[in-house]
């Protein structure tokens, strides 16, 4: 079996997507259309085209376009039954998302509306698809700490039914420690914390994300290879690194995949996991990720294997859930 066979077959968890990130232009169209929304392009090859960004603020501007076209129920259920079938497709098994909840309510859209579309789409595609999933509520570190507790305020009554809080938008300038009171807030309310760092920031907010915000996962860590002390501390506590490789091509960090530092983090035993980010606006859902980094820097079947491993283990399933998750990637790599 060819490595890009194995790879389709591979059972695998998604720790890092950005929801409001898997709108295709596509669906984009649609949702303008059916909202009456103008968008500033006019077909989707002019959307297309526009993906063409230098840095990650250049990606953000269109990012929150996008986003506007999303306005009812309806919207954030068709957004997240899209992912999942892509996602189901490429043998996901479980997801844990991010959404975005400030760039919709700062729209006049209701917390509830953004939530109950979400969640609604997350049921169904389980119930669909088999394939499981987890909300988690990210703050967007551009904007200040009081516009944060309000977020988490709005979202008392759905808090049941969200697993945790993230940390996303523009990274440079906005250091992890400027949300350390409300990190400290979510995790006494018992929900789990994760946070972007180390994407294009430098690595002393990876060492803030992990001493202030008590992260229980770090989205990207990237730039955690800069630092000597920091690859040593990451590998011996195995915190788990959601690594984007063509989110990383795409925005600059890195300039070729073959420069890609996930070989160096696995042979330094880093838990690293392999994710899409924002799959619509970056070139590839999962199965891309795996299958072009592998073909760039020469991953190994048990490299492959070992991560998909890793998405599991660091996921917030529950114990046995994440056990048996665990033995369907051994049992795969045993036959394939």
């Amino acid at each position: 079996m060819s490595l890009d066979a194995y790879i389709a077959g591979l059972p695998k968890a998604e720790l890092h997507l950005h929801i409001e990130g898997s709108l295709e232009p596509e669906l984009m169209f649609e949702l303008a259309r059916r909202n009456k929304v103008a968008i500033p392009f006019d077909s989707v090859e002019a959307v297309r085209a526009a993906y063409d960004f230098s840095n990650l603020q250049d990606f953000l501007d269109i990012y929150y376009a996008g986003a506007r076209v999303l306005l009812t129920e309806e919207d954030f259920h068709d957004l997240a039954l899209a992912y999942f079938r892509r996602a189901a497709a490429d043998n996901v098994r479980h997801a844990e998302i991010f959404f975005d909840p400030q760039t919709h309510t700062d729209r006049g859209v209701p917390f509830g509306v953004v939530a109950e579309g979400l969640l609604a789409g997350m049921k169904r595609a389980e119930r669909e698809l088999g394939v499981t999933s987890k909300l988690i509520l990210c703050f967007l570190r551009h904007l200040d700490e009081h516009a944060a507790f309000d977020t988490l305020h709005q979202a008392e009554p759905w808090l049941d039914r969200i697993e945790g809080v993230g940390l996303d938008s523009s990274e440079i300038g906005h250091p992890p420690s400027k949300f350390q009171r409300i990190f400290e807030r979510a995790g006494q309310m018992g929900l789990k914390r994760v946070a972007h760092a180390g994407e294009e920031g430098p690595p002393e907010y990876v060492s803030e994300a992990l001493d202030l915000l008590h992260i229980d996962r770090m989205d990207h860590g990237n730039r955690s290879m800069e630092d000597e002390a920091l690859i040593e501390r990451l590998a011996a506590s195995q915190m788990t690194l959601t690594v984007c490789p063509l989110s990383n091509l795409k925005l600059c960090v890195v300039k070729d995949l073959k420069d890609h530092p996930v070989p160096e983090m696995l042979r330094r035993g880093l838990h690293v996991t392999l994710n899409s980010d924002d799959p619509a606006y970056f070139g590839g859902y999962m199965n891309d990720n795996y299958r072009r980094l592998a073909e760039a820097v020469g991953l190994t079947r048990e490299q492959v294997t070992r991560m998909a491993k890793n998405s599991f283990e660091g996921s917030f399933l529950s114990g046995g859930e994440r056990a048996a998750r665990i033995a369907e990637v051994e049992a795969y790599g045993a036959g394939g």
